[in-house]
């Protein structure tokens, strides 16, 4: 009787762990995210280029672009532009480049603060998902533990 108490309370210790580590990697990939978005902008900032772009493709993981820079070099960077959101097939627009790296790109007058409702409407998804299954776990634990005393 007494191991199978030990048994569920290390069980739940186990989960209360591993919702708590996969939580934080979560808060981490999250944080990381704005680091990023922000560290892009001040890049682009530091060595500005503007130009208009052509929206060539809306895909679901990046929208991709082409535009020249004054030299007269055509650019299409692989991983998208930054801040795409609205934009459609075909369209011009506005970007912001980074002159030293071309492949860095943002729709012109969009920044880091754009990522924060997203990564905060994520966050809150995780805690609301992992607090209360953290309270759950810990109550299921101490009771284990009250009810075979």
């Amino acid at each position: 009787m007494l191991t199978a108490v030990a048994g569920n309370v290390r069980a739940s210790r186990v989960g209360v762990i591993v919702v708590l580590c996969l939580a934080s990697v979560g808060t981490l990939l999250c944080v990381t995210l704005v680091l990023g978005a922000l560290r892009n902008d001040h890049a682009i900032s530091g060595d500005l280029g503007t130009a208009t772009a052509q929206v060539e493709q809306v895909l679901f993981d990046r929208t991709l672009i082409r535009f020249e820079t004054p030299d007269g070099v055509a650019h299409s960077p692989e991983n998208g532009v930054l801040y795409p959101d609205g934009l459609s097939a075909g369209q011009l627009v506005r970007i912001e480049y980074d002159r030293g790296d071309p492949e860095l790109a943002r729709v012109a007058g969009r920044t880091w603060l754009l990522t924060l409702l997203p990564v905060g409407s994520t966050l809150v998804g995780i805690w609301l998902v992992a607090g209360p299954l953290l309270w759950w776990l810990r109550n299921r634990d101490r009771a284990t533990v009250t009810a075979n005393r």
